[in-house]
């Protein structure tokens, strides 16, 4: 079983990803910080995140360790993420890795920008989050300043729309909704009001609406 999420930065989906893959029991992963782990390796090595041969090196020498690197979760790091993400050949040597954990059993979750029409287009179930860009903005600014970050609603939100802009718009996968994706508009809910909106289409997907 392989269940697809994808959607927009701070739409909610890492966040239900898991959740989802803790009530399955299925494994779960969040492709951005492939990409984040991309990202950082470049930067410990004084490369350049807009050099090819940089973010490929990066790439092949990705570490499945340190994803648990909790500074991949910087905010700096967003933005770096989707400058390699945009590079054809780091798509490709992560690609397999992401299709190799995804046909892990019993199953698994993975959360990223193209899951659905890129990396699983046979996922057995597709959903595609999206919320607008001003509650967003709002929810990463609360995480992070709560979290002490110096940051700005301002700041944040010119952040966030000018990665939707790049990741929607990037030649290699660009984020978009598969044609068979289920759209789950979280701007109104909350964590677990969105939880339940999703098990609720993963269950009438797969045929049981009483599980």
């Amino acid at each position: 079983m392989i269940i697809a999420i994808d959607g927009p930065a701070a739409s909610g989906k890492g966040t239900l990803a898991k959740r989802i893959a803790d009530h399955f029991g299925f494994h779960h992963l969040d492709s951005g910080l492939l990409y984040r782990a991309v990202a950082r390796d470049v930067r410990a090595l004084d490369g350049s995140l807009e050099s090819v041969d940089d973010a490929a090196k990066a790439a092949r020498g990705l570490d499945p360790a340190t994803l648990d690197d909790p500074t991949l979760r910087h905010p700096g790091l967003g933005s770096a993420a989707s400058v390699v993400a945009q590079i054809p050949s780091v798509r490709t040597i992560l690609l397999e890795f992401q299709q190799d954990f995804a046909h892990q059993e019993p199953g698994a979750v993975l959360d990223g920008r193209d899951i659905g029409t890129v990396v699983c287009p046979n996922a057995n179930v597709k959903i595609f989050v999206v919320a607008d860009t001003a509650v967003r903005a709002e929810r990463r600014f609360l995480e992070l300043s709560g979290r002490g970050e110096a940051v700005t609603r301002e700041g944040i939100h010119e952040t966030i729309a000018s990665r939707d802009k790049r990741d929607s718009e990037r030649a290699e996968s660009p984020m978009k909704p598969a044609q068979d994706a289920m759209l789950l508009d979280t701007t109104k809910l909350g964590i677990e009001e969105t939880f339940d909106a999703a098990v609720e289409l993963i269950k009438r997907k797969i045929g049981q609406p009483g599980a």
